[in-house]
């Protein structure tokens, strides 16, 4: 008998995040850049995020005349680097830019956007030049390559206390995605339209949503969410993904790793990227496809579940699973939690139906001598005693080149992170 974990639906104002607030609402008149770009072919039946899916991407033949027009050159950031290249192929539809303010208000206190389409987090430039105004023409760099050309139509000086409580339940340095707009932001935010020039030059390559579109068979297909190498309790709870009730057994899984910045500690993207390269070849299992997302993540609980959601919708998945404190962060301090363990799972549920992506509850699966992976529940109702193996314990042996049990990792994952100095 499989058990699963059931999603409850509860709403924002009984969750605390995005709730409106009469007296913060704005009064901005600022237009909103919400609305859908030029349409591009898809394979997978997946309606995009507000119906189109956005392509900012200019031919290479006119990207000379777009780069004369700027005023100003900025060079971006890896974590605005991702947001740009998100929003220039379209993983972000229906933004075809920044917000400005009457979006980013809207956003961080409602979780919509002003035209009321659902939206996680708020997608905003920021910057400390005192010299950049409206009307400004601004070419993005990173790394080298010309990202996009951005037309400055607001700035402004944001309420970040109040971003922060919206957004992370939390206005503490202690939470890493409220340390990263406190400390690493400038000080005033940006809005305005994107022209896409040329993806990142990254060492993991990123594809659009198009062309993991065009990979992707017809049906059911599962995102697979995940910022660490796979281990084999991941692999076993997305590949039984395929058995939950609202999923079509025939369906597809799409793991689809973040590889831009997570937060202090985490394994470096470039490392994953490794990880997961070595274990599709290892699984080469045809109901699993994989893609790689240049997303920078808050840690944001509740509100980063709806944005995954909603990217994953616009790269043509059907179903999201929704894992225990997914995107969920600790203090640095006292390391408590910021988020109950389901948090991620109950806002998820309560927007699904709207978002038109369907929840799959993460199976909360134990390993046992005797049947191998089970549900914690069945190990229960039997008397089997789960192995287990910290992450501490993990670490330690790995860096002490002890061998790794492979019902915990696989053997060429363990490989690769070993033949990396200091990655443990």
């Amino acid at each position: 008998m499989r058990t699963l974990l059931f999603i409850l639906a509860l709403t924002p104002a009984v969750m605390g995040f995005g709730v409106s607030s009469p007296s913060r609402v704005s009064t901005s008149r600022a237009r909103a850049v919400s609305t859908a770009g030029p349409a591009v072919a898809m394979k997978a039946t997946q309606m995009p995020h507000g119906g189109v899916l956005v392509n900012l991407m200019e031919p290479a033949e006119k990207h000379d005349e777009i780069k004369k027009s700027a005023t100003k050159t900025l060079e971006l950031t890896e974590r605005q680097s991702c947001d740009v290249e998100l929003l220039c192929v379209g993983g972000l539809s229906p933004l075809k830019g920044f917000m400005n303010q009457a979006d980013y208000e809207s956003v961080h206190m409602t979780n919509r956007l002003t035209d009321g389409t659902l939206f996680g987090l708020p997608i905003v430039m920021d910057t400390d030049d005192e010299s950049i105004k409206v009307g400004d023409k601004i070419l993005m760099t990173f790394k080298g390559a010309d990202l996009a050309l951005m037309t400055v139509e607001e700035k402004w000086f944001p309420d970040k206390t109040i971003e922060c409580a919206n957004c992370y339940g939390t206005t503490s340095l202690e939470h890493p995605g409220v340390r990263m707009v406190a400390m690493e932001r400038g000080k005033y935010y940006i809005g305005g339209p994107l022209v896409g020039l040329n993806q990142p030059k990254r060492d993991f390559p990123c594809q659009t949503p198009q062309e993991v579109r065009e990979m992707l068979p017809e049906g059911d297909v599962v995102a697979f969410q995940c910022r660490n190498p796979v281990h084999r309790a991941h692999y076993e709870l997305f590949t039984r993904a395929l058995s939950a009730d609202n999923v079509d057994p025939k369906g597809t899984v799409l793991v689809h790793p973040t590889c831009g910045p997570t937060q202090e500690g985490d394994i470096p993207g470039t490392i994953r990227y490794q990880t997961y390269e070595v274990l599709k070849e290892e699984v080469a299992n045809p109901q699993v496809k994989w893609a790689y997302l240049p997303y920078s993540m808050h840690m944001a609980g509740p509100r980063e579940a709806m944005q995954h959601m909603i990217i994953r919708k616009n790269y043509g998945c059907t179903h999201f699973i929704i894992g225990r404190d997914m995107a969920g962060s600790k203090s640095s301090i006292t390391e408590e939690d910021f988020y109950g363990p389901y948090d991620a799972q109950e806002f998820a549920g309560a927007n699904s139906e709207e978002l038109g992506v369907k929840t799959v509850p993460s199976l909360n699966l134990v390993y046992t001598a005797e049947k191998g992976y089970i549900t914690a529940e069945e190990a229960k109702e039997e008397g089997l005693k789960p192995l287990k193996l910290s992450g501490t314990e993990f670490r330690r042996a790995l860096r002490a080149g002890e061998d790794i049990p492979e019902w915990f990792a696989f053997k060429s994952v363990v490989e690769v992170l070993r033949a990396v100095p200091d990655v443990a």
